[in-house]
């Protein structure tokens, strides 16, 4: 018997990634004001931010090319007319080259699998971190390795199990109950990881597991469906992290992030406790793994 499969088919990643570009150029121009660039407000602006013809004549480009651009048509962009468009656009590093990547202008690509192979020393190096939480993830958040204190602080994401159900910090974050999940504060960090993921996302648009996994995610969590529309990006960089434990109550750490040459497009990133509380907290739960809510906090 066959089987239809009514679903639409997936758009071929050049035309993905046009697409993308489109939707980040308007996200970017709307966040630019006429009065940040010298020009006058103007009466009735039905949108927020520039318009086009007003970025197209600062950019020192044709009206029509840029319309085209933002409307993804197929047509070459060089690098010196995006370099004058992510000038106008006030394009930071990381923003910048996703531009770049985007517009199909990157030379650099990304060789390893999703899953790639890690050296048997990464799991002693790890090992040897502990009581620092700490983990290896990919650019999706796909968790790799990790040690003693990383499982004891987030043991939904390294024994996934519904609501979470997988091995990746992200999509725990986004759909572990309230009630339940490790984030405190959401509203600062949140964003930044979606930002980052962007960013990621820009080197592998139209690859299968790439598309699957950001439509499942927007799927099951509105909340990030509402930020990954905002277009954002964002580079890697520390930040407090505040987590909170049921048997110790509110952590924080400072949480750095680590390139390795060996598996490219992964990260190391390890949990320093911000003072001895925090450290003492972290220690207790690597010493009781497993152990349930109760009154013993920090004995």
């Amino acid at each position: 018997m066959t089987v239809l499969d009514d679903r639409p088919a997936a758009a071929p990643a050049p035309e993905k990634r046009r697409t993308e570009l489109a939707a980040f150029l308007r996200a970017c121009r709307a966040r630019i004001t006429p009065e940040a660039v010298g020009l006058p407000p103007g009466p009735r602006r039905r949108t927020p931010g520039l318009r086009r013809e007003e970025l197209a004549q600062l950019a020192g480009v044709g009206i029509t090319w840029y319309t085209w651009l933002e409307q993804g048509r197929p047509i070459n962009a060089s690098e010196q007319v995006l370099e004058a468009v992510a000038r106008t656009l006030r394009l930071d590093d990381t923003e910048r080259d996703h531009l770049f990547r985007l517009a199909g202008l990157s030379t650099v690509r990304a060789t390893d699998p999703a899953l790639p192979f890690l050296d048997p020393a990464t799991q002693l190096i790890l090992d040897q971190l502990s009581p620092l939480p700490a983990a290896v993830s990919n650019g999706r958040y796909d968790l790799l390795a990790h040690n003693a204190a990383y499982d004891a602080l987030f043991p939904d994401a390294t024994r996934p199990k519904p609501p979470c159900g997988r091995r990746n910090s992200m999509w725990c974050a986004f759909t572990v109950p309230a009630c339940c999940n490790p984030f405190v504060n959401r509203e600062a960090e949140l964003p930044r990881m979606v930002g980052v993921l962007r960013g990621a996302y820009g080197r592998h648009i139209g690859e299968p597991a790439w598309e699957e996994y950001i439509r499942d995610l927007a799927a099951a969590s509105p909340e990030f469906r509402e930020l990954w529309a905002r277009q954002e990006v964002a580079p890697p960089r520390t930040s407090l992290k505040v987590f909170r434990h049921a048997a110790v109550g509110d952590l924080r750490f400072q949480a750095s992030y680590l390139t390795m040459p060996s598996a490219p497009e992964c990260y190391l990133v390890v949990y320093t406790p911000e003072g001895p509380a925090d450290r003492a907290g972290v220690e207790w739960l690597t010493a009781h793994p497993g152990t349930p809510p109760a009154d013993h906090r920090h004995d």
